[in-house]
């Protein structure tokens, strides 16, 4: 019996430690499936149910949360899955607002975030808070001189800015104010105003009074087309440009005629099959629509989707190096998981080639844009 008892106890420490062993990579995820970002989250939510569900060898398991577009239920999602689920690495969430306020959670818990909103604030400057945090949409001051470019190239000497009264349209106003008198620029009129506004009268009255030579709109999803419908309505006539936070159709179908010649720069997945065969980013932009499509129909893509793809892309490139240090469910595993996403080189997006280093936890350089115009409502890209 005492033989016997010593090989069922043997028995079970060697299936223990097999089970820890084989134990699942957990991965949270929240993403704004509602509310006003919710034609941002929603293409993010299906990506996740296209992403691996094994790496490595090892399987993947994903809990998905909606936070609603909203800050403080995004904060509690985070804990919810880093204290609950006990999650090894935290996607999310769709919008700047959201991602800024769950900076906090994943220092503290010391657990590697991946973001799929569009601040540099939210990777800037990598100090002991965001050395856990990584992202994989362009920065705005990259998007920024990409439009100022444009402006300067076509003409344009005066512009009017309004964008949403919150991080992401005083990340936008001040980015671009940074590199339009660069490109001799003058920003004339400044204006804010609320996602979930109904009304932007006022705000365009003022814009309107100044005679801007181009007008841009700050914002992002199906909120952005308030403004530009209005201005429309008005009656102006000059430029008109947004930035890559309207990359999807349904701003296409919510803006209508209003937003045909409409300039915004976007990731080269916008436009896949209309890019060059030798730009670097063609392939695997193309990979990610086909396999977007296949599961949700031809023309239901966005860039917003894509970012989510890319924060899958750039966890499968980093699970391989952190499995040979230590086993997921660990604290050690989630160290050398953060370790390796900031190692990762020359890895191919849907967006964008990343290689992120102790000092840029985004990655990108200039092969991560595009200019895009937008006529017959759909995407043209613009070499």
């Amino acid at each position: 019996m005492k033989f016997q008892r010593l090989v069922l106890s043997a028995t079970i420490a060697l299936l223990a430690a097999s089970g820890a062993a084989r134990a699942d990579i957990t991965v949270g995820v929240t993403v704004s499936a509602t509310g006003p970002a919710a034609s941002l989250g929603i293409p993010e939510k299906n990506t996740v149910e296209l992403m691996p569900k094994t790496i490595a060898g090892q399987k993947v398991r994903y809990i998905v949360l909606d936070d609603g577009s909203d800050t403080t239920k995004a904060v509690a999602n985070t804990r919810k899955l880093i204290t609950e689920d006990k999650v090894d690495i935290v996607l999310g969430s769709t919008i700047t607002p959201n991602s800024l306020a769950m900076i906090d959670v994943v220092a503290e818990n010391q657990v590697p975030m991946i973001s799929m909103a569009a601040s540099a604030r939210i990777v800037e400057p990598v100090d002991a808070k965001r050395r856990w945090v990584f992202k994989t949409p362009q920065n705005d001051i990259m998007m920024s001189l990409a439009i100022a470019t444009h402006m300067a190239n076509s003409g344009v000497k005066t512009v009017g800015f309004i964008g949403f009264a919150d991080a992401y349209g005083e990340g936008w106003y001040g980015e671009f104010s940074k590199v339009a008198p660069i490109k001799g620029l003058q920003i004339v009129a400044n204006e804010r105003y609320a996602r979930t506004d109904t009304a932007v009268t006022g705000q365009v009255l003022k814009i309107m009074a100044a005679k801007p030579d181009a007008i841009l709109v700050a914002g992002s999803g199906t909120p952005a087309a308030l403004p530009q419908k209005t201005l429309k309505e008005r009656g102006y006539t000059g430029k008109y440009y947004q930035t890559h936070g309207v990359a999807n159709s349904d701003f296409l179908r919510v803006g209508g005629k209003d937003v045909d010649d409409t300039f915004l720069p976007a990731g080269p997945v916008l436009v896949a099959d209309q890019l060059p065969a030798s730009h670097p980013v063609r392939k695997t932009a193309q990979a990610y629509v086909a396999t977007y499509e296949a599961a949700h129909g031809k023309g239901s893509v966005s860039t917003f989707g894509a970012h989510a793809w890319d924060a899958g892309v750039l966890m499968a490139a980093a699970v391989p190096a952190a499995l040979k240090k230590a086993q997921p469910g660990t604290q050690a595993f989630r160290v050398a998981l953060r370790d390796a996403l900031e190692q990762v080189k020359d890895v191919a997006g849907a967006h964008g080639i990343f290689t992120m280093s102790p000092t840029d936890h985004l990655g990108l350089d200039q092969r991560a844009y595009v200019m895009v115009k937008i006529q017959n409502g759909a995407w043209k890209y613009q070499p």
